[in-house]
């Protein structure tokens, strides 16, 4: 699967980091062109600079276009997401396991369906666009059938997305459950057919530890040891009642991040959603591994879970991500996630500035995913995914944008007041992928629905 790329020349206010402004002073850590150009080549970027200087080397034949005097900035990434809860968003009244229980289950049972899968995956995919997100961590259900429509449906868009099906053998309907043997079987031939085939990759996905087996997460142990450099993704002290149930569950385990340990998926590029109710113990057990803690504000809020503890985190030396967590998550704007983000903080007397925040969407994220070496800043040699994003979009926020004086007044105004009708375009290696104001492509009714075609050859993945 080879994916070509665009190339042309993208002019506007650019904004990207080098680091997180709270570590690093602003000007090392944030980089800022008022009048810039991003010259991007097969898909990748080639220079970054002032407009004035780049203009007069370009080649003829070069494209510009010109979004002044808009912000033009890495697109977007969501570390934490599902795929089949775009019709369970915004359900009534549930903690998180009766929510499972109540809407979620029965929604994903219906996944096996390819038709069922492939709209929900061209949904999903349009509103993360119009919402200037290009990079996500995605979970599938355990139906092999949405992996692949998932990937076919990224894999038409040239988007670079990390995804995988969710290994679940008990505590669910039996629609959805797997076993250890298909589980293993099943998340293997994905990886041959999917990962590293042109912007893709896999990740090993038990959904939490609640709904594995000891059984079940050995095999997901024998996975990530097959393939070490794989992304892992799964979820973490969500809920109290959540974490009683593993209690008993595991009686054996000190605390619930040591089930992770113990089957050897607390490493690098190991994604926990959540991680609300953590002890001292387990940041530690993280930040050894090397794994990445995924806050997910909107859900959190929504599912009444508690509020994410960032210092601590910080303090424990761990990484750090920011995601949309649909459908428990109620927007799929990482601006609105930002949002709320500020707020779950503010709760627990603590700040996010807005270079802070805007760093945590891009290349904070890009390292929480452990694909800083390719994305989420502004730089050559870099994959050319951008959003354009528009401070005056709405009424309200034209008005607000009257009084703003500086970068940092105006980006937490952009967070605070945003959300995708602030998204001028996005940009997806180099190729328009979303413009305001254009139609989206219409989804067809379902009995006109095609299982997803063309499944790459089966290969070793890439490690």
């Amino acid at each position: 699967m080879t994916v070509q790329g665009g190339s042309l020349a993208i002019r506007g206010r650019l904004l990207s980091f080098d680091a997180d402004p709270r570590d690093e002073a602003l000007g090392r850590a944030v980089r800022y062109i008022e009048d810039g150009l991003v010259v991007v080549e097969k898909g990748l970027i080639r220079e970054v600079g002032e407009a004035s200087d780049l203009l007069q080397r370009l080649r003829p034949d070069m494209t510009v276009v010109d979004h002044r005097p808009h912000l033009v900035l890495p697109g977007f990434i969501d570390p934490h997401l599902h795929m089949p809860q775009t019709q369970v968003i915004a359900s009534y009244g549930a903690e998180l396991m009766e929510w499972l229980a109540k809407y979620t289950f029965p929604e994903e049972s219906r996944y096996g369906d390819p038709a069922v899968a492939a709209s929900a995956s061209r949904f999903l995919l349009d509103e993360l666009l119009a919402s200037g997100t290009t990079t996500a961590g995605v979970f599938c259900t355990s139906h092999p059938e949405s992996v692949d429509a998932f990937f076919t449906e990224a894999a038409g868009r040239g988007m670079r997305m990390v995804a995988g099906k969710v290994m679940m053998d008990r505590n669910g309907p039996p629609a959805l459950l797997d076993t250890p043997e298909t589980g293993y079987q099943q998340s293997r031939d994905l990886i041959r057919r999917w990962h590293g085939k042109g912007r893709l990759s896999y990740a090993i996905s038990p959904r939490f530890a609640p709904t594995s087996s000891e059984m079940q997460l050995e095999a997901a142990e024998a996975l990530a040891s097959e393939f070490p450099d794989m992304h892992i993704q799964t979820h973490l002290s969500e809920n109290e009642a959540e974490i009683a149930f593993v209690r008993e569950a595991f009686p054996w385990s000190k605390d619930y991040t040591e089930v992770y340990e113990r089957y050897g998926l607390v490493r690098e590029k190991a994604m926990f959603g959540h991680c609300i109710h953590l002890s001292v113990r387990e940041r530690a057990a993280l930040s050894a591994g090397g794994a990445t803690a995924v806050f997910c504000p909107t859900s959190n809020l929504f599912l009444g879970s508690g509020l994410f503890d960032r210092e601590a985190m910080r303090e424990g030396g761990i990484r750090i991500g920011l995601a949309t967590d649909i459908g428990g998550g109620t927007s799929y704007s990482m601006l609105r996630t930002a949002a709320e983000a500020y707020k779950v903080l503010a709760l627990r007397g603590q700040k996010l500035p807005a270079l802070e925040a805007f760093h945590m969407m891009t290349a904070g994220n890009a390292e929480a995913m452990g694909l800083d070496s390719r994305i989420g800043r502004l730089v050559p040699g870099h994959e050319a995914d951008f959003v354009v994003l528009d401070s005056s979009a709405t009424a309200t926020m034209r008005r607000r944008m009257e009084r703003v004086e500086t970068l940092e007044e105006e980006l937490f105004a952009l967070m605070t007041l945003g959300d995708e009708r602030a998204t001028v375009a996005t940009y997806v290696f180099g190729e328009r992928a979303y413009e305001r104001g254009t139609t989206r492509r219409p989804l067809p009714a379902r009995q006109d629905h095609a299982p997803p075609d063309g499944a790459p050859d089966a290969g070793e993945p890439a490690q």
